[in-house]
């Protein structure tokens, strides 16, 4: 099992936890209420830095629902967090485009994160043809 030391920039909001059984995603939450208007760009505050174990980084992304309930686009569509993102000042923030006028209150579960090895070192080796199967190309399955 893995260790990541947490700060928690508001007593407010509620404390992290992984869900067991539930999902392997962990919700993050708004760490101040805020009214945002329809074609702002804001950064909400979530609250939290962490230092990830070494090799690690933290993908970042809406819930499911965050759309819905409040018209917030992620403007980086996937937020990356490294394991250098780990300074005493270094809050994680959600980047969002509102659609509409929305107002989020603390603790509103605004995204969710999870962390993941980085990749391994690739090499990369030029042919002039590949020996898979095609699939039809992009945008389909191979079914017309």
């Amino acid at each position: 099992m893995e260790t990541i030391k947490i700060k928690y920039f508001s007593d407010e909001i509620e404390k992290l936890r992984y869900i067991e059984n539930k999902s392997d995603w962990i919700d993050l939450r708004c760490a101040k209420d805020m009214t945002v208007k329809k074609g702002e760009f804001v950064l909400i505050p979530l609250g939290v830095a962490m230092e990830l174990p070494k090799g690690y980084e933290a993908l970042v992304v809406p819930r499911s629902s965050t759309f819905k309930n409040f018209g917030f686009l992620q403007v980086n569509s996937m937020g990356v967090i490294d394991e250098t993102y780990c300074g005493d000042d270094d809050q994680w923030f959600l980047p969002v485009f509102a659609t509409r006028d929305t107002q989020v209150k603390v603790n509103d579960r605004i995204c969710q994160f999870r962390i993941v090895k980085h990749q391994p070192t690739i090499e990369f080796k030029e042919t002039n043809e590949l020996t898979g199967q095609n699939r039809g190309g992009f945008g389909t399955t191979g079914v017309n």
